[in-house]
């Protein structure tokens, strides 16, 4: 019996039988791609910059809002998401998302101005805010314990395969067209159908939403717990999920109200809970760290320290590559190691990684207004860069998102999703909306000093303050 109770406790199902395990990775699976459209469309503005500046005459401010723009969205829809989400369900704001990443991507390729190309790609933001934190919160309350870690980091996966596919479809155009800003098909420029290639997985992704089920956990929340049942009965079999209904609303029974954001602040402190502040500081150092200054100004970076256009886009079809690798290596590790461990010995490669990176672009000389660099010294950028997207695709960049998918208690998962997700869109949007204003005013070896900081600062930050979520039970999250 003690043994028993201990085993539930710990979140530990001592059996497995009457799982539909085959169900819960395709549902899964279905999720994601919610995840390969957050990275598509953030990767796809890589490889249309010159494109926009060609089309729009965009001052480097302008360049950088319209590039930065859709990250104001993002921070918008990952807010609300979360709200939304407790009040129409997790699917449901999932299918919203898909409408809107359908209407950003044609309206983006077709946009006749800077105005109109902004206001597309903050409907784009609206659905990766809410893509960005729905998806791993639905797949976290679907998935057993033992190897919820996995599935959840299967969405940075497909965060990564979309950035990767975006950045492979654009060299594709663009060497098809001989630059991005020459005509393509129908006499239109490259840049356009770079845009417009992602309407068919946002499509795809909206059908197969319909087919998939609702979060049991917000079933129970919204006191239907006989749909839960039914749901939690096709994923685990009706033994456990009858367990597993009695937990979710044994976690619920001390507040049974509709979730709400005042729930983020303790009762008896007044204060903001501890955990709320931990997920805030886990979504401002992922960005901080400045991956997306590689993401989204990829080609930009390599151009400026004297690569062609061309070679820039190939050298982001290998970080994509790269970065994809090493998702996998973090999709084997995270239900073995744990998150915290992978997030600490991510933050000691990245600061290594981009102290050598600094060094490189530090040894530089302006040239015509580009900077040089021996052969030596831009080999040494490549490769660390590299390094260092591949330690934050091991680290950081899945754990970051598992963690905030799984670390919140139930009755402030909504809510905690919500602060956290718009406080990482928000970080993203300034790291990102500054950059080619440093590189202009500082320097890019002074700009990833930066960065730098905020790498060796993330190291102490994950060893005191961030808890392990392995294994544990949603039930179990203490808040």
């Amino acid at each position: 019996m003690a043994t028993s109770h201990v085993r539930r406790r710990r979140g530990m199902s001592t059996s497995h039988a009457g799982e539909n395990t085959r169900l819960i990775i395709l549902i899964s699976c279905v999720a994601t791609i919610g995840g390969f459209l957050f990275g598509f469309d953030s990767g796809v503005i890589n490889g249309t910059v010159d494109g926009l500046q060609h089309a729009f005459g965009s001052s480097k401010a302008g360049l950088g809002f319209e590039v930065a723009s859709m990250l104001l969205g993002c921070a918008i829809g990952a807010f609300f998401a979360g709200r939304l989400a407790d009040r129409w369900g997790r699917r449901s704001v999932l299918i919203i998302s898909a409408v809107l990443f359908l209407v950003s991507a044609i309206g983006a390729g077709a946009a006749n101005s800077s105005l109109v190309f902004i206001i597309a790609r903050v409907f784009g933001g609206f659905a990766v805010g809410a893509a960005s934190v729905m998806s791993p919160a639905y797949i976290a309350e679907v998935a057993p314990a033992r190897y919820r870690g996995r599935l959840a980091t299967m969405q940075q996966i497909a965060i990564i395969s979309g950035l990767f596919a975006a950045f492979l479809s654009n060299y594709l155009l663009a060497r098809a067209a001989g630059a991005s800003t020459e005509a393509l098909w129908l006499g239109l420029p490259a840049w356009r159908w770079m845009f417009w290639m992602q309407a068919f997985p946002s499509l795809v992704f909206l059908v197969l939403l319909l087919a998939i089920p609702e979060s049991p956990r917000y079933l129970v929340v919204k006191r239907r717990g006989e749909e839960a049942l039914a749901v939690l009965t096709r994923l685990f079999g009706a033994t456990q999920a009858r367990t597993t209904l009695a937990e979710i609303e044994g976690s619920l029974s001390d507040e049974q109200h509709r979730p709400r954001l005042s729930d983020l602040v303790d009762k008896q402190t007044r204060k903001v809970r501890k955990i709320v502040w931990v997920g805030i500081g886990l979504a401002t150092f992922q960005q901080l760290v400045g991956i997306n200054v590689v993401f989204y100004y990829g080609a930009v970076l390599w151009q400026a320290v004297g690569f062609s256009e061309n070679d820039a886009l190939l050298i982001n079809v290998l970080s994509g590559a790269l970065s994809i690798g090493a998702c996998i290596v973090a999709l084997l590790l995270i239900d073995r190691i744990g998150r915290k461990p992978l997030l600490w010995i991510g933050s000691v490669g990245m600061a290594i990684s981009l102290a050598l990176v600094t060094w490189a672009f530090a040894s530089g000389s302006l040239v015509d207004g580009h900077l040089q660099l021996s052969d030596n010294m831009g080999m040494l950028a490549l490769v660390a860069a590299n390094a260092y997207v591949v330690f934050f695709n091991v680290s950081w960049g899945p754990v970051m998102w598992v963690m905030l998918g799984e670390m919140f208690p139930n009755q402030i998962r909504g809510s905690g999703l919500a602060v956290a997700g718009a406080v990482q869109w928000t970080a993203n949007f300034a790291v990102t909306v500054s950059f080619p204003i440093l590189l202009a005013g500082i320097g890019l070896a002074a700009t990833y000093s930066i960065y730098l900081v905020a790498a060796v600062i993330s190291v102490f930050f994950v060893l005191r303050y961030v808890h392990e979520t392995k294994g544990r039970a949603l039930e179990q999250m203490e808040g």
